[in-house]
């Protein structure tokens, strides 16, 4: 069988596996009933979605046509690294500065993954994003987490 297009292929591959350990790791928790979820109920339902989305993506690698095969290209370490870091970060800091700091923090170090990023836009994302934060956690679902550090 003949790879039609490695970028598909790749990434419906990579869906595959996310969504298997998805899958997997609900299997320790409670999945609960569809009106009362347990904790792996969620993680469950996101595997399957995660594993049908690659099943697909893989299908289509395998049997449509694609100009020059869609070459994989190298992967961009940078980018790669600052993500996995900010979000390290994020959840280190997270209980020592407190939800508003760490949230900018994030979103600031995110920002550096992109080449043709602005600060402005940085800043302007880091608040909205904070903002947005505090609304869905603090005031939306009511969780008691500390705003600023402690």
């Amino acid at each position: 069988m003949k790879i039609k297009s490695q970028r598909d292929f790749g990434s419906g591959l990579l869906f595959l596996v996310l969504g298997g350990v998805f899958a997997m790791a609900a299997g320790d928790d409670s999945l609960g009933t569809p009106a009362a979820p347990g904790a792996g109920f969620f993680p469950l339902i996101l595997g399957v979605a995660l594993m049908v989305l690659g099943a697909l993506v893989l299908f289509k690698a395998l049997t449509l046509e694609a100009d020059g095969g869609h070459p994989l290209g190298p992967i961009a370490w940078r980018p790669l690294a600052l993500i996995v870091l900010a979000v390290g970060l994020f959840g280190v800091a997270l209980p020592r500065l407190g939800l508003l700091p760490t949230t900018a923090l994030l979103v600031l170090i995110a920002s550096l993954a992109s080449k043709g990023g602005r600060w402005r836009g940085a800043l302007l994302a880091a608040v909205v994003l904070t903002v947005g934060a505090w609304t869905v956690f603090v005031w939306g679902l009511k969780l008691d987490w500390p705003l600023w550090p402690v």
